[in-house]
């Protein structure tokens, strides 16, 4: 895997997997309209997402808000392309992780800035407490995070301190 091109064909593959399933669900479902997959644990359930993760700062018609929002993106998407290339072929795990992370970041951006908001579908639930809403590019972002974790837990051990 020294060849980056695999990354750049993982990277557009996460994203078009995202960008696909959010637009399945616009043109096949109502706007808060919900689907049962697993009666008690899952729903596929549509709702527009204005703020952040987890629907923080979702003030709506808030441009300053959205501007914020998108610049933040923008900035948070660039120290992970930096990262991306400053880390050595070498560290596999590293690159795949931080992959997951850009095609996440990529995936939730283009949804802010065409749409103004990003498309939310996937209600993970127990009886009536519901996870926060979430997508493919969220899902992508949460495993890059966690192998991000293991790696700097497990794999640098003392190393880690120098980051």
């Amino acid at each position: 895997m020294k060849n980056k091109s695999f990354y750049f064909i993982f990277i557009f593959f996460l994203v078009a997997v995202d960008q696909l399933t959010k637009t399945i669900v616009n043109r096949s479902m109502g706007l808060y309209s919900s689907i049962k997959v697993i009666p008690g644990f899952l729903n596929l359930t549509y709702i527009r997402n204005k703020g952040a993760i987890f629907g923080f700062f979702s003030w709506p018609g808030n441009s300053l808000v959205y501007i914020f929002l998108t610049l933040t993106s923008f900035l948070a998407l660039s120290l992970v392309i930096y990262y991306f290339f400053k880390t050595p072929s070498s560290e596999k795990l590293m690159k795949i992780s931080l992959s997951l992370i850009l095609a996440g970041a990529l995936g939730n951006l283009i949804d802010r800035v065409f749409r103004g908001y990003v498309i939310d579908f996937v209600d993970c639930y127990i009886i009536k407490w519901h996870w926060p809403f979430f997508n493919v590019a969220d899902s992508c972002i949460t495993i890059g995070a966690l192998f991000l974790i293991y790696i700097f837990l497990f794999k640098r051990g003392a190393k880690c301190s120098q980051y």
